[in-house]
């Protein structure tokens, strides 16, 4: 794997020219297309994607865009994502990327904040937004819609520019600075982001060549290194890794759909390293899990012994002649896995949410590591790494190459490097407030161990917090009064919707006898769910949210989200909806959030139901 130099980069603009001249034959990307002959990977050479990059980036100063307009990408994860990006950063643009899930009223307040120069979506209902918010901004020019599987409206973009010499864009490039504004990002919350965060072209290249150096060495030995990327790109973490790969020059494959239909695409991709959230680990396991089940009790009992064989053989040491002969009896059942993440896969790459200890040992000893990852947005990408034979499984694992880490008196986790946020859009008194003498707070509460690795969300109390007890490590406890300096409840929805059968959800305290919860399920989480559990297809949604095995991985996930909080702000009753609320119920604010006053109106029926039934904390 190249070492990251890009010591001679002016900016993000750069690096497609960089490894065009360095590797112009070299695969890129790789992007599923579906042909005449069937659905498959195409690669995407450097220069091919130079000459995307090059033409885009003249349609845009043909179209008027000067240096710092921001521009406006909502966007899955696919080709067109990266060459956007590039050809913005390329004539000295701002790129703001916002979710392709986004709602209609988030997008719409995010426009008027940012005030874009021009808005690029893949879907005609983002359109609509854009076309209603354009009465509010002169200045937001004509926005292309991306096609279904091609660049559909971009094209029109491209021939504007179709005349100009390139040179064009050879001077936008050399007059950018790496303390230029390169993106601006707003982060998803339940409780609303209302501040776009901005990065600079030389924070974005320092996310990327921290992760470089963070897994550089697990890449070392790997031939032929790919990467399949199944992260949002809106995220901060999502294009810092797809930068480190720009900068290693590792080719990518971008995936950008559901977990049943991703997994088909990993399949099919057969990666060297996966790039995922935890959901797809655990979705790989329940369908193993399922299927043991289905072959009989006896096939469940040999792959539960598996399972347990694969957690003791990474979790207590891999010496010892016995322990590898126990390994080896059931290297059929690790095969099926493998073959799962098709079949090459050398280790995981984890972010988006904590997989949870025994899972993660039970890849690492059916041979597949999982590398976990914690950051916030601010932070502009991994804060740190939990990588290696030195990896701690139950903390997120040490500071990322050119990050520092510290507590507050509180408790509270600071970070400090180069990759960090430089403030907030247009909000210089917001800005200052995020600092505490140079150092980012970042909201969330953890503690450090004597060898620097960090746990974030431990229990208050001195109880164990989520697979942190004794038998992964027992990592410190954070101090009750450390916990206190978060809002309670932004820490119980946050570890909630951490779940991937959570979509939403609302903590309740004012007013009530007891913390309680609505908690609102995502519809594809629930569709897999009923899948590999057996459940007709036939059966409601309603039917199957009310399932005690459902309800039981539900008050699961409370119990855990309980674990981080003091006890006394523990929720004690909970309710199942069925579905997640979308932007035309009216429950959902312009920001992205729940509005809560309307939800509890909504559902009092429920929320009284709920606590005449209060009695304990779920069992």
């Amino acid at each position: 794997m190249p070492q990251p130099d890009a010591s001679g980069v002016l900016g993000l603009g750069d690096l497609p020219y960089v490894n065009a001249q360095a590797a112009s034959g070299a695969a890129a990307f790789a992007r599923w297309e579906d042909g005449e002959d069937g659905a498959g990977w195409v690669d995407v050479s450097w220069s091919r994607f130079l000459r995307d990059v090059t033409a885009l980036a003249k349609g845009f100063i043909a179209a008027g865009i000067a240096p710092g307009d921001r521009v406006v990408l909502v966007c899955s994860t696919r080709y067109e994502w990266p060459v956007v990006a590039f050809a913005v950063w390329a004539v000295r643009g701002v790129l703001v990327p916002v979710h392709s899930g986004c709602s209609g009223a988030r997008l719409h307040r995010i426009l008027l904040d940012c005030r874009p120069a021009r808005v690029i979506v893949e879907s005609r209902r983002h359109a609509g937004v854009v076309a209603v918010a354009g009465r509010e901004l002169p200045e937001l020019g004509r926005s292309p819609v991306l096609g279904e599987r091609g660049p559909g409206e971009l094209e029109q973009v491209v021939r504007t520019g179709a005349y100009m010499d390139p040179s064009a864009v050879l001077l936008r490039r050399e007059e950018t600075s790496r303390s230029d504004p390169a993106a601006i990002v707003y982060p998803v919350t339940t409780a609303g982001g209302e501040l776009g965060a901005v990065f600079t072209h030389g924070s974005l290249l320092a996310a990327a060549e921290s992760a470089v150096r963070a897994v550089g060495p697990m890449v070392e030995g790997v031939a032929e290194p790919d990467a399949l990327l199944g992260l949002p790109l809106a995220g901060t973490f999502g294009h810092s890794v797809l930068l480190a790969c720009v900068v290693a020059r590792v080719r990518v494959g971008l995936a950008s759909r559901g977990v049943r239909s991703r997994l088909a695409e990993v399949r099919s991709f057969g990666p060297r390293v996966l790039v995922c959230t935890p959901g797809l680990l655990e979705a790989v396991y329940a369908a193993e899990l399922a299927q043991a089940r289905e072959e009989g009790s006896d096939v469940l009992h040999t792959f539960t012994n598996a399972v347990r064989h694969a957690v003791e053989f990474d979790r207590d040491g891999r010496g010892g002649a016995w322990r590898r002969f126990s390994r080896r009896m059931y290297e059929w059942a690790f095969v099926r896995v493998r073959e799962e993440l098709g079949g090459r896969v050398a280790f995981a790459v984890c972010a988006g949410g904590e997989l949870a200890p025994r899972l993660t040992h039970f890849y690492g000893g059916a041979g597949v590591p999982v590398v976990q990852a914690f950051g916030v947005v601010r932070a502009g990408g991994a804060v740190t790494f939990n990588v290696g034979a030195n990896r701690r499984v139950g903390t997120v694992g040490r500071p990322a190459p050119g990050m520092e880490v510290r507590l507050s008196r509180q408790g509270e986790v600071h970070v400090r490097g180069a990759s960090v946020f430089s403030g907030y859009f247009r909000a210089p008194e917001a800005s200052e407030r995020a600092f505490r003498q140079g150092w980012l707070a970042t909201g969330v509460v953890g503690s450090l161990d004597d060898a620097g690795f960090l746990t974030v969300g431990a229990a208050a109390g001195g109880g164990p917090g989520p697979g942190r007890g004794p038998a992964t490590g027992g990592v410190p406890a954070v101090p009750a009064a450390a916990a206190a300096a978060v809002d309670p409840v932004a820490v119980l929805e946050a570890a909630l919707v951490a779940h991937p059968l959570i979509a939403q959800a609302l903590v309740m305290v004012r007013g009530r006898p007891c913390a309680g919860a609505l908690v609102m399920l995502g519809r594809d989480q629930v569709e897999y769910w009923r899948l590999v559990n057996g459940r007709p297809l036939s059966m409601p949604l309603e039917e199957v949210a009310a399932e005690p095995a459902l309800h039981g991985e539900v008050a699961a996930a409370v119990r855990a989200a309980n674990a981080k909080v003091d006890a006394e702000a523990a929720i004690r009753v909970f309710h199942v909806l069925p579905e997640e609320f979308g932007v035309h119920s009216g429950l959902v604010s312009a920001s992205g959030g729940l509005r809560r006053a309307e939800v509890e109106r909504a559902f009092a029926e429920e929320i009284d139901a709920m606590y005449r039934g209060a009695a304990g904390p779920p069992r």
